[in-house]
């Protein structure tokens, strides 16, 4: 699947929307991780000063599937490589910045994002999870935790909301406790 390039018209700016995957990682309580980034440019605002906490995400590089862009992300951003892809929502789900972020969040050359969205069963344990750096890579949470999908909107800062509303609603049935798995003999 190619990846287009989708620009934005927001507050008199043309600025491409970054083609993104979004991830949502179920453990096997049905929980779903998040993790809290503080990215430099929210101390100058004072409703991000605390942090943002997200769903795993990242760009999707040209020439890249975005499932493809979703597993890396998911090693990239959070060390886990155990995890089992279950359901995508179909099409993009995109946000605008809202008017104080356009030029600053986004390394300053999106408008916001589109993304495209997967739900996946973390199959290892905790000691995977490494939000530490990673070579020359800054880490993009500093903390993470376990959370109930429909508590992530309300975690969620202003402008990503609506989407995450849509991702809670869509992969709703994956967050139930899953059976345990017998091993084979």
């Amino acid at each position: 699947m190619a990846v287009s390039v989708a620009f934005s018209e927001t507050w008199g700016l043309r600025l491409p929307m970054r083609p993104c995957a979004g991830i949502a990682l179920f453990n096997a309580e049905g929980r779903v991780w998040v993790g809290r980034r503080r990215p430099r440019w929210a101390r100058r605002f004072p409703d991000y000063a605390d942090g943002i906490w997200q769903l795993p995400q990242g760009g999707i590089n040209k020439g890249e599937r975005p499932q493809d862009a979703a597993f890396r992300e998911l090693k990239e951003e959070t060390g886990v490589t155990n995890a089992e892809f279950l359901a995508e929502i179909p099409g993009w789900l995109s946000f605008e910045l809202p008017r104080e972020l356009v030029g600053v969040a986004l390394k300053g050359r999106f408008s916001g994002q589109r993304l495209r969205w997967f739900a996946m069963r973390f199959g290892g344990n905790e000691a995977e999870i490494d939000i530490e750096r990673k070579g020359s890579m800054k880490p993009e949470f500093d903390a993470w935790r376990w959370a109930d999908l429909d508590e992530v909107p309300g975690l969620a800062v202003s402008f990503r909301r609506p989407i995450y509303e849509i991702v809670a609603s869509r992969f709703a049935p994956f967050a139930r406790k899953t059976a345990p798995q017998l091993a084979a003999e």
